[in-house]
């Protein structure tokens, strides 16, 4: 535990604590697998999902390395990647128009 609580990434650091509190992103983005793909900005999703690519990488290779940040900044990436996945498959299945239309003609009120 010594090691942990001393080292320079560690819980004394800034660089413990931000990447700690970035998961809300990662459990944020899980909440919204619930949401029609219509309701997600491909372009926010994009930006995360670009963003979770290039910090991982960054995470390995300064120094320290810190893993925290490589852990968070993966999910981040790959869950958002799965929401653009979700996104292009519902654009893929034909026109997005039509569908919310059909969704609005089925609505019971």
């Amino acid at each position: 535990f010594k090691a942990f609580w001393n080292h320079p990434a560690g819980p004394k650091t800034i660089h413990f604590w931000a990447p700690t509190w970035k998961w809300m992103l990662v459990f944020a983005t899980f909440a919204d697998f619930e949401k029609h793909p219509s309701k997600i900005s491909p372009n926010q999703t994009g930006a995360l999902a670009a963003t979770g690519i290039i910090w991982s990488r960054y995470a390995t290779v300064i120094t320290p390395v810190n893993w925290n940040l490589f852990s968070v900044n993966f999910f981040v990436a790959l869950a958002n990647c799965y929401q653009l996945y979700r996104i292009y498959q519902w654009h893929k299945r034909g026109s997005p128009e039509e569908e919310d239309d059909i969704e609005t003609a089925l609505k019971v009120d």
